[in-house]
């Protein structure tokens, strides 16, 4: 260790820093560097001839000067003479550290048994913090005056432009004197080598001088033969074997070092663009631009770093490293994205290249580091979607199809052989989260993109199926993926794709016969063999079942599709399609001769017509399934889509016509189909001339019912209608708005007084209700075509503004007085007394002055018609008291209450009866706890009494009833139930451990779930003195109750108290400063 004390001291004699006062003398920068350097030399040389201790330094010192051949003493430079004896010294220490080093593994130090903890002994090459400062200057000091000046330009970054101090340097060294330029390179470099092959001793060369080193062997290595003849000596190159040796010694540094700061490196080495600017945007010196045979070796290199395993991600890595992320790192990914999609020029073939890039690409999707993943992903999906766009061929072979290749694996196999193996979870989960992130988050799609995902739509929405039955992490990606493949497909395609994946195309299963998916053991799915069912009804039933929940699936998949217009284009052909099965039926169903067929021929002949059957029951399904599950706005969004229904309607309509038969539902079909003509007509949405034009459909079906159709009012409706359309309305006769006001009228009786359909759906939504109330038996007289502004219709029938018709489709409510809507509500017709119900719930609900008046009138009224049997009217009534209550909390609330009471008392003969009136009595007093809002607090204390009475009914319904009652009223309590607390805690857990009635059971945790969530942070405060009965509760409904219901509700009040408790103890840090203003 003295000697490796003795070197380094005498390093830090040669390196010592100039002082300042030979700078403040007024000397240059220059003469001080000469002077320092000349006076450090002296110093080492007095140094290195003193004591005996530095003995074994000097006869070192004398070995390595024997060893090697380019020490040259004569020299006029004198920072070349410094940076000798810097490599001289370096050298020097680098022998000894290694034969220490080697002595150290000759001879192991035995550990000590005493002290079987202690830290194992340091090997000898370590070196303190001070020793590789020092080290890290005298190599700074070779690099600066030994390496960077005799660099060509444009090879590295010139001195220049590193500092002040880097000119200086470049002034001071002499080019003139021997030993040539070329010569001290390959010196300087050869030393650096020899030294970093000393691990201590390369960290400090490498992480700083690694550029500079790489510089000179590329000069050395690559750079071309200057010209002979230039009169001079030092203008002779280097050797064949030097060169040789100085590429091998560039491609071992290449392959050794950390390869994203190679990539760096060579980076930074090939330069900046070919234009290069005459300054840079900071006002400073721009680059020297680089020569070309340097960029077009870094050109060479970085292909080779690119083309070697793990070179994409070493790339990336590179240029990434150390960024934050924002607009900067989004165009770093792009064009990181771009270099990787891009073949370069060096690559043997496009097809080699690609098939060794894309399996790198796909697996930067995969990182799980958040921030290296995000970067990543970037790069990849935007290198994935350039490569799919500008190589689709080698994109489909070696990018979607490895991509996509566990979805092929789902759907292709060799017919029953079951051997084969499936499909692994972790497979699909990669599968599906690299197609989502490429294409849904990536959103650049192509037709490539978009055939390769047609593909493998079957088992990719057979997957979705699945996800939709469990609980899966696969199933939002799955839709959103679907409904990104649907959106940006062609209509075409898209509607083929649609009506292959309900059946209606074929049977499709989108797996491989025998398998099915099943869930993963992480959430996800995996595909495996699929159990066989012996029994024939039970493998028919499961067939059924299945295809019907796909066709579940994929209208709520169209469901959340709520922007485009792809439903109601779908819902549309399907009408069509149905308009053409009625229009075959006839012909199918006409009698064949089978006599003369064979047996062959009658079998094909049966399961054609069986076929036939189950496409259009298939069909049925279909169209029954989205008018349930879809609305109206969704599926008629525009008006041609408006219009396109209409003229499907119409089409069944001519297919009965030339058929000669006139069912009941044709009729009123038609009827519909022409009413909503006439309505779209009369003012009901502001028509276009594309809309006129697309109503041209209409035209041709609307001469067909005006000649074919037996009733005269049908044709002539169809005549006025067609003669509307064709004149873009410019021809208007009064059978087309009275036709609208009578359609509207007929379907929309309930609709608010003076209120138009300025809406297209508000037209649509009628068509949904058949008329109950149009009496097709009373002789109708109809006016003549005539255009005479003279003849108007009866009051309010048409209005006019400015000069343009605007029909208002008004209902009959709007002109009906008060007293008319009373008389109404008696009436013995069900839709009459409903309708007059909902009128005067509207009155009051929009303070009617009349309505207010009389609201001890109305208030028996509806508490009579709570009596009546059917649906339409009890839930009326219950709806205008919850409404009264609303308007008139404190006289109406009373009132409810006592006759919610009176039922409890009633004998046996009419118990029934009462029972069923006070079950709607408490869900008016329900709908009026919901509507209380704040004022909860002042008018529920009279509810929780009757509601707490009602837990302890004979009857099972009304304890329930009044338990969920309590529940919606106690949510909105808030402080005001801590008076009540202990007797709510009570009565809850009473039930809970003693009711014998499982849905008694399931109100009351349910009455305590809804009581955590409406006090929420309040909890603590309020239920502190009963929070520990009811947790106690409801762990006991957990471990004890039979009914699994109950149970559910159990463990979800327990996650709403564990939230409540999790806020409490770790309240959420708020960064936030309090202003006191102090008396």
């Amino acid at each position: 260790m003295k000697m490796t004390t003795a070197l380094i001291k005498s390093i830090s004699i040669l390196t010592k820093p100039i002082r300042e006062a030979q700078l403040s003398d007024g000397h240059s920068t220059q003469t001080a560097l000469v002077s320092a350097l000349q006076r450090n030399l002296s110093e080492l040389q007095e140094h290195m001839s003193g004591g005996e201790e530095l003995e074994e330094a000097r006869q070192l010192l004398e070995e390595v000067k024997r060893e090697i051949a380019w020490v040259c003493n004569d020299t006029d430079d004198l920072t070349w003479s410094f940076v000798q004896e810097c490599l001289l010294l370096l050298l020097c220490l680098a022998r000894h550290l290694n034969r220490l080093l080697e002595a150290f593994h000759q001879n192991p130090t035995a550990p000590n048994p005493a002290t079987p903890e202690a830290a194992p002994p340091l090997p000898p090459d370590v070196l303190s913090v001070a020793q590789q400062k020092t080290l890290g200057t005298v190599l700074q000091f070779v690099v600066t005056l030994g390496l960077c000046p005799y660099l060509a330009p444009g090879v590295g970054v010139a001195l220049g432009l590193r500092s002040a101090f880097g000119a200086a340097v470049e002034g001071a060294v002499r080019h003139d004197v021997a030993p040539e330029g070329e010569r001290r390179l390959l010196i300087t470099t050869n030393v650096l080598l020899e030294v970093s092959a000393l691990s201590s001793l390369a960290t400090p060369v490498f992480t700083r001088h690694l550029g500079d080193i790489m510089a000179a062997l590329c000069q050395l290595a690559y750079r071309p033969k200057r010209p002979e003849g230039d009169g001079t000596n030092r203008n002779k190159g280097l050797t064949v074997e030097e060169r040789k040796s100085c590429k091998e010694a560039l491609h071992n540094l290449l392959r050794i070092v950390y390869q994203p700061i190679v990539i760096r490196e060579l980076l930074v080495l090939q330069g900046g663009p070919k234009q290069a600017s005459s300054g840079s945007r900071g006002g400073g010196k721009a680059l020297t631009q680089a020569p070309t045979w340097l960029r077009r070796l870094c050109g060479q290199l970085l292909s080779d770093r690119l083309m070697q395993p793990q070179g994409v991600q070493a790339v990336v890595r590179a240029i990434l490293e150390g960024t934050g992320g924002g607009d900067s790192d989004w165009r770093k990914c792009d064009a990181v994205a771009k270099i990787l999609a891009t073949c370069p020029q060096q690559s043997l073939s496009a097809e080699s290249y690609y098939s060794q890039v894309c399996p790198q690409v796909l697996e930067l999707l995969h990182f799980k580091d958040k921030l290296t993943a995000q970067q990543f992903q970037r790069v990849a999906t935007r290198a994935a979607l350039i490569m799919v766009q500008d190589q689709p061929e080698f994109a489909r072979r070696f990018l979607l199809f490895p991509l996509l290749s566990p979805l092929h694996h789902s759907a292709e196999g060799t017919g029953d052989d079951l051997s084969q193996d499936g499909v692994q979870e972790w497979e699909l989960t990669r599968c599906i989260e690299d197609v989502y992130k490429i294409c849904v988050v990536g959103n650049s799609p192509s037709a490539v993109l978009l055939k390769a995902l047609a593909d493998v739509i079957s088992t990719l929405f057979s997957l979705f199926c699945f996800t939709k039955q469990n609980v899966s992490h696969l199933r939002t990606s799955c839709q959103e993926i679907l409904i990104w493949l649907l959106s940006h497909s062609e209509h075409s395609v898209a509607l083929s794709q649609l009506k292959h994946l309900c059946g209606l195309l074929g049977e499709v299963s989108g797996v491989r016969h025998g398998f099915q998916f099943s869930p993963g053991s992480e959430g996800g799915a995996r595909l495996a063999v699929r159990e066989l069912i012996s029994d024939e009804d039970d493998a028919l039933y499961e067939k059924v079942s299945g295809e019907q929940w796909r066709v579940q699936c994929l209208v709520q998949l169209l469901g959340e599709m709520k922007d485009s217009d792809l439903p109601g284009e779908f819902f549309l052909l399907l009408l069509q399609d149905l308009t053409a099965v009625a229009a075959e039926q006839e012909e199918v169903e006409q009698e064949v001769d089978t006599s003369s067929m064979t047996l062959l021929e009658l079998e094909q002949h049966l399961l054609g017509r069986v076929s036939g059957h189950g496409q259009r029951l298939a069909l049925l399904q279909v169209l029954a399934i989205m008018c349930d599950g879809l609305p109206y706005t969704q599926l008629l969004r525009k008006p041609t889509q408006v219009v396109g229904f209409i003229v499907s309607m119409l089409q069944r309509a001519c297919v009965s016509l030339e058929r000669g038969t006139d069912s009941p539902v044709e009729s009123q079909t038609l009827r519909m189909g022409m009413g909503l003509v006439a309505t779209l007509l009369s003012g009901a949405t502001e028509l276009t001339a594309d809309d006129y034009s697309s109503m041209g459909e209409l035209l041709p079906h609307l001469e067909q019912i005006s000649q074919q159709h037996p009733e005269p009012f049908i044709q002539e409706l169809a005549s006025d209608l067609r003669a509307t359309i064709a004149t873009h309305g410019a021809y208007h006769p009064k059978t087309v708005p009275k036709t609208a006001i009578q359609h509207s009228t007929a379907q929309s009786p309930a609709q608010p007084a003076g209120h138009s359909s300025k809406t297209l759906p508000a037209c649509t939504q009628s068509s949904r209700f058949p008329s109950r109330q149009q009496d097709h038996s009373k002789p109708i007289s109809h006016p003549k075509h005539t255009t005479d502004s003279g003849a108007t219709p009866k009051v309010n029938d048409i209005q006019t503004t400015g000069g343009t018709p605007n029909y208002g489709i008004s209902e009959p409510s709007s002109s009906k007085a008060f007293s008319e809507c009373l008389l109404e509500a008696c009436d013995l017709d069900v839709p009459t007394r409903a309708v007059a119900l909902r009128s005067l719930t509207r009155s009051v609900r929009d303070g009617d002055k009349e309505a207010l008046q009389n609201k001890d009138k109305l208030l028996t009224l509806f508490l009579e018609n709570l009596e009546h049997e059917d649906s339409f009217v009890y839930l009326s009534a219950i709806q205008g008291l919850a409404v009264l209550v609303d308007t008139f909390p404190e006289q109406i609330l009373q009132r409810l209450l006592g006759e919610y009471q009176t039922g409890a008392t009633v004998s046996s003969p009419e118990r029934e009866r009462a029972l069923e009136r006070r079950l709607k009595v408490g869900e008016v007093l329900m709908r009026a706890s919901r509507a209380m809002g704040d004022l909860a607090p002042h008018y529920g204390h009279p509810l929780i009494g009757v509601f707490l009475s009602g837990t302890r009914d004979e009857d099972s319904s009304v304890r329930a009833s009044s338990l969920s009652n309590l529940g919606e009223l106690c949510q909105r309590l808030n402080f005001s139930l801590g008076p009540l607390a202990q007797e709510l805690s009570t009565c809850l857990t009473a039930l809970i451990k003693t009711d014998k009635e499982a849905e008694v059971r399931r109100a009351a945790v349910h009455v305590i779930a809804l009581v955590l969530r409406g006090l929420s942070d309040k909890t603590t405060q309020v239920l502190g003195d009963v929070l520990l009965e009811l947790y106690r509760a409801l762990k006991w409904v957990v471990r004890s109750d039979l009914d699994e219901v109950a149970v559910l509700h159990a463990q979800l009040a327990l996650e709403e108290l564990d939230d409540v408790m999790r806020r409490f103890i770790f309240p959420q840090q708020k960064l936030e400063k309090r202003i006191v203003v102090l008396p």
